[in-house]
């Protein structure tokens, strides 16, 4: 299926994110998208680096869609590094200095700011990292059959 297919049925969020998984791949990092890390939370991109170095992306496509995010403080006690993702025309003075910044769009990104570290505890990681290939081996699997994988898996 041609790309230009695939990115018009994308929400501006989910071009965000394709863009931004693109990017850290080319930093040896893998990503899974729209990960629960703990009840009633919910990211837009997890990634994982080749040393279990874990990294949150939140996807904002626009100024209100920034101000309704409640919740992000949460998901700093779950990664390494906490990033906001958001397209070139995103007004970024609105987003916390001490946070990771990458410009994205459907197709590719530049980290322009890389958040600050706060490693996570042994145990916290195991958790992450048993997360991430689940949910990823899930997705997988629905891939393949997706008459066979329901959504209560996720």
């Amino acid at each position: 299926m041609p790309d230009d297919v695939v990115t018009s049925s994308l929400m501006p969020g989910q071009l965000l994110a394709r863009g931004v998984s693109r990017a850290l791949r080319g930093h040896d990092f893998v990503s899974v998208e729209e990960l629960t890390p703990a009840s009633g939370l919910r990211v837009d991109v997890m990634a994982m680096g080749p040393k279990g170095e874990v990294w949150i992306v939140e996807c904002k496509s626009s100024r209100a869609d920034f101000q309704s995010d409640h919740k992000w403080h949460g998901y700093l006690e779950w990664c390494d590094r906490f990033f906001w993702a958001v397209d070139s025309d995103f007004p970024t003075e609105l987003l916390p200095d001490d946070t990771g910044l990458i410009i994205a769009d459907g197709y590719d990104a530049e980290i322009i700011r890389m958040g600050p570290e706060a490693k996570l505890a042994g145990a916290r990681r195991k958790v992450m990292i048993q997360k991430f290939a689940r949910h990823a081996a899930v997705r997988a699997q629905a891939a393949r059959d997706p008459g066979f994988v329901s959504e209560q898996f996720y």
